[in-house]
Parts: structure tokens; sequence; C-alpha cells
């Protein structure tokens, strides 16, 4: 199966065009609706976990299993896997569970990622344009 290995080689989160479109070079053509759902059936086999910032279409990561979470850049969208202060998973904990038992919590930082953390201090028709190389 060309999607789970091209998930893998891909930045930390990418999206489903980006995995079709490595997929398709591994073996040539793949539908989209064939990614959409090899996507599904690798997230409900535990294989890739599925993310949805705000604002953003899904994307599949590679890197399951472990206490870690997403930096979101608020401008151009870009997504930074980001490790947690060692705690016992799920952190953080609510402070009321309404009868749930609790086995996952996913957090969300936003921010600027660092190309516009340098722009910060130029105009805002700058910034709209996106970093430049």
């Amino acid at each position: 199966m060309p999607v789970l290995p091209a998930v893998g080689r891909l930045s930390p989160v990418p999206g489903t065009d980006e995995i079709a479109r490595a997929a398709r070079g591994r073996v040539g053509y793949i539908t989209l609706q064939a990614v959409y759902e090899a996507l599904n059936a690798l997230t409900s086999a535990g294989l890739l976990r599925r993310i949805g910032p705000a604002g953003s279409p899904a994307r599949h990561e590679s890197r399951i299993g472990d206490n870690h979470e997403h930096i979101v850049c608020r401008r151009c969208g870009t997504i930074t896997d980001v490790d947690r202060a060692a705690a016992p998973a799920p952190c953080p904990e609510p402070l009321a569970s309404a009868g749930f038992a609790i086995e996952r919590a996913e957090v969300t930082f936003w921010g600027l990622c660092p190309p516009y953390r340098a722009l910060k201090g130029q105009p805002r028709e700058s910034m709209a344009q996106g970093p430049r190389p």
C-alpha cells in the first residue's frame, strides 16, 4: 500500500493532497477517493493519527503512541510536532470528566513560525504574501 509509506516520508503532518501526490509518485495512479479510504482504514487500525486544526483540512501522521502535540502558525498554517513535558498521558486533565474514562487529550498550540516572527514588525500587506525563502 503506497499511502502508509508516503505519510511517513512527508512533513510531520501532511494533508491528503500531499499524501496522494507522494503515493502517485510511487505507483503511478491512485484516485483521491482511494487515498481517503486508505487513510481512514489506517487511522482506524491505529497505524496513523488524524489531526484537524481549526480552519484546516484533516492531516495525518505516522508518529503515534507518544505524548506529543502540534504547533500551528496562525499566518501560513505550517504545523510542527512538539513534545510535551514529561507527564502521564492524557495530559492535561479536565477538572471534571462527566463520567467519561479519559483516554487521550489533544492540544493545539497556535503562534507564529520563525519566518513570520522575523516579519512581525513589517506592515500586514508584506505578511499576507507569505514568507520568502
